[in-house]
């Protein structure tokens, strides 16, 4: 196995490894507001109505299985570009990945080694240190990812309402469409049912665009997550979708869809709503000529 840090695949020594650290403030203190903002020279947000809503360009690869190292390319790529669309004053979109990973534990900017239950030197698979916020986790088949390159500026320039913005997506998305109650627990991120985690959020800004994002366990084998503390969170479960349904599927959806093809298209539709997005879906080829 191999132990990658910022793009960057090292061989790992015989030393005992020590995860980088870089310090920056993330949280910002305000009140969570879902108005759909606009931006204006000054870099400074104004509400628009939902008829204006800013374009959301979607790569939707969720039925395929990407290797973490591309997709995380990828958003590096977007990011890069809409920075300079920023600069030149030319930012009219956001970008949404939507996805699924070949199995793969990632780490945090300040993820500590403690929180890993195997050798890094012999992984069960492939570990890669990444700029996000958050702890240890595991990413495969049956997860559903999205990764928001949101430019903060055009919504609220305020980290704590994005980060409840993330969870109130997943929040709706099993709610309307499963009737399955989810919430939030003070002082932890992501979203859960009872005492198990469903959905966790681990996010990067860069001069106010995101990038990371969220990860909900639909179907997912959740036998990997043993090998690790999952988000550093010792006296909670992690848990899927799936088991908590019990056939509460509204009426109406088309039986022959898979359950991952309901709550992705549940996940789309709260995504545009809570951050007052038009989504246009964009094909593979689009992604690909951005890097």
């Amino acid at each position: 196995m191999m132990l990658v840090s910022a793009g960057f695949v090292f061989p790992v020594s015989n030393s005992k490894h020590t995860a980088k650290r870089w310090h920056h403030k993330l949280y910002v203190k305000g009140s969570l507001k879902l108005d759909q903002t606009d931006c204006n020279d000054a870099g400074e947000a104004k509400t628009v109505r939902h008829r204006d809503a800013r374009r959301c360009e979607c790569f939707d690869l969720y039925k395929d299985l990407i290797p973490y190292k591309e997709a995380w390319s990828w958003q590096k790529s977007v990011v890069k570009m809409r920075q300079s669309l920023v600069e030149r004053d030319e930012d009219h979109s956001d970008t949404l990945i939507i996805l699924q990973h070949q199995p793969v534990y990632t780490l945090g900017t300040r993820s500590l080694e403690k929180f890993l239950k195997f050798d890094i030197k012999n992984a069960p698979y492939d570990l890669y240190q990444t700029e996000r916020g958050g702890e240890a986790t595991y990413h495969g088949p049956g997860q559903l990812v999205m990764y928001p390159i949101v430019n903060l500026r055009c919504h609220k320039m305020d980290i704590h309402w994005y980060l409840r913005s993330l969870e109130e997506v997943v929040i709706r998305a099993l709610f309307t469409t499963f009737s399955v109650k989810a919430s939030r627990i003070e002082g932890l991120t992501g979203v859960w049912v009872g005492n198990k985690k469903l959905a966790a959020v681990g996010i990067r800004v860069s001069r106010w665009i995101t990038y990371h994002g969220l990860a909900l366990n639909v179907t997912t084998d959740l036998a990997p997550f043993q090998h690790i503390v999952p988000c550093g969170i010792h006296d909670r479960e992690v848990g899927t979708v799936s088991e908590f349904l019990l056939g509460s599927v509204k009426k109406g959806t088309a039986e022959n869809k898979s359950l991952m093809d309901v709550i992705h298209d549940s996940l789309l539709r709260e995504f545009s709503e809570v951050f007052q997005l038009s989504i246009q879906h964009k094909t593979i080829a689009d992604l690909e000529l951005i890097e």
